[in-house]
């Protein structure tokens, strides 16, 4: 079997959910013994998309990478120019919907072309959001085209151009069931077509000293929560402070908050809260060992990969609860809290770090949730059987979900 990924970026120092979990797909595919290719853009920064790398043909942990210079990227005043659509995004004409997405960036003709070229038996397209996958649901051949969407209950999906996106997926792959509810209910008619809930793998915790972060962050041994990822208010980060410091001022104590992550919109200043930036591997891993807990506060996820890193480093996880996917992890494992506004952030907050035993036991049951759920073994499994299937089945459709 041979698949082709088209994604708007790729690599290991991309940190976007979406690309990461392309990538990690892709590698795990490609260890198994299945041709994998990706074509995507030369663009790192997803405010930009500019090309940054350079263009070619690499190999890349068994994986052939194309990249591709665009046409264009976003454009400058984009998000000014998105207000007035996404303030009513279902009743948008459809020329104007595809102009959003445009504006939007990256246009990469190269990379559909290429993809098209390349002769697979499924081409492979994530996120839904962006013009590379809306490009190539209009132009893949029919039963080929599988859909990652890595959705979230947004504005932009109801916009009327993704309603042809989704419908020209011979088989959608999502990675909670909470996503997979979310696009059969804005999408009806795809509740027959083949569906698989994939999920991610997360490889077991290497070992860690504590000391790096503490080091990076100037913390000494003070207690800390962990907020792994990039710092944007759209994931959260900027309620997530607020909540901090009203926390502080009704718990005085030692206890700090450390984000480490791309800073797109850097967090009110706090003297316990410490902007550690971007982060290597090995500082991520310290980070997370050293934790009292990983906050998880944005709302648009759909999956939490750091989440199940957590509990592979036995640290439990608060996340919000307006995030169905996020908050069904922490559900179906018992690894962790939810909050739903300050009093229960709160309440989460003097559990974890007042009751050792309780913290211990959340991360020892989310720990063997994500063994049991989400080992890459098992993950790739299913994951390669389903794609097997579907690139077997006539004309790319199977017969059910």
């Amino acid at each position: 079997m041979k698949v082709t990924y088209v994604a708007v970026r790729y690599g290991p120092s991309v940190a976007g959910g979406a690309e990461q979990a392309c990538r990690q797909l892709a590698e795990h595919l490609a260890a198994d013994g299945v041709d994998v290719a990706v074509h995507t853009t030369c663009a790192l920064d997803a405010t930009t998309w500019a090309d940054v790398t350079q263009p070619g043909t690499t190999q890349e942990a068994g994986v052939t990478v194309h990249r591709h210079r665009s046409r264009s990227g976003r454009e400058p005043h984009f998000d000014r120019l998105s207000r007035d659509v996404l303030d009513d995004p279902a009743r948008q004409p459809m020329a104007r919907a595809e102009d959003w997405v445009r504006r939007q960036g990256p246009v990469c003709p190269d990379a559909i072309a290429g993809a098209m070229g390349e002769g697979a038996d499924l081409l492979i397209a994530t996120p839904y959001l962006y013009w590379p996958t809306v490009e190539l649901a209009r132009v893949a051949p029919s039963g080929r085209l599988v859909l990652h969407p890595a959705a979230h209950d947004e504005a932009p999906i109801r916009l009327p151009v993704f309603a042809g996106v989704f419908g020209a997926a011979a088989g959608l792959a999502f990675y909670t069931d909470a996503e997979r509810r979310l696009v059969e209910r804005l999408f009806p008619a795809l509740a027959g077509r083949p569906q698989a809930v994939v999920g991610l793998g997360v490889d077991p915790a290497p070992d860690a000293a504590e000391g790096p972060l503490r080091e990076l962050a100037g913390i000494g041994g003070r207690p800390y929560l962990l907020c792994f990822g990039r710092v944007d208010e759209g994931k959260g980060t900027a309620v997530l402070a607020r909540f901090f410091a009203t926390y502080k001022r009704r718990r005085p104590g030692p206890l700090a908050l450390v984000y480490a992550g791309p800073v797109v919109h850097p967090p009110p200043e706090h003297p316990d809260v410490v902007v550690v930036g971007a982060v290597d591997d090995a500082t991520k891993w310290s980070a997370l060992r050293g934790a009292a807990a990983l906050v998880n506060p944005s709302v648009n996820e759909s999956f939490g990969i750091v989440v199940l890193e957590a509990w592979a480093a036995h640290r439990p996880a608060l996340v919000n609860a307006r995030c169905a996917a996020t908050a069904e992890l922490v559900r179906r494992s018992c690894g962790g809290l939810t909050f739903s506004g300050y009093a229960s952030f709160e309440a989460a907050v003097d559990r974890i770090v007042g009751d050792a035993r309780a913290a211990t036991t959340m991360a020892d049951a989310g720990r063997a949730y994500a063994e049991q759920s989400f080992s890459w073994p098992v993950v790739t499994g299913r994951y390669r059987a389903w794609l097997e299937r579907l690139a077997d089945s006539p004309s790319g459709r199977l017969a059910g979900p």
